[in-house]
């Protein structure tokens, strides 16, 4: 039942991409970020990633300034490290850097990809 509530959360995140969601979207889609298939709002156990390369096990996570609150600096690390006893890379991006400075966010990934 919890997976089927995550699962339609998802679809319902998939249709309500922020600004920055969608610059960074645009960039990936369609294999156009250099061959690489990306999902967005994609359902990982109990979580739901912004972007994910389920081939080279890379999660790219949009963050807003509410990611600095202490409650959800706590609960961002335990997502993280739930994630990576899964097999999973993390790559958190601040909203901040998409929109300033998106050329340089596509080379973190593209490094993080061929790590």
């Amino acid at each position: 039942m919890q997976n089927e509530h995550i699962t339609k959360f998802a679809r319902k995140l998939r249709k309500e991409l922020t600004p920055e969601e969608r610059k960074l979207w645009y960039l990936l889609r369609g294999r156009r970020f250099y061959n690489n298939k990306f999902r967005r709002q994609f359902v990982i156990d109990k979580y739901i990633a912004d972007f994910c390369c389920y081939k080279n096990r890379l999660i790219i996570e949009i963050d807003g300034g509410q990611h600095n609150e202490s409650k959800n600096i706590f609960n961002d690390k335990k997502r993280q490290e739930d994630l990576e006893k899964l097999g999973y890379r993390i790559l958190r991006v601040w909203n901040d850097e998409i929109n300033e400075n998106l050329e340089g966010v596509a080379e973190i990934i593209l490094e993080r990809l061929r790590s």
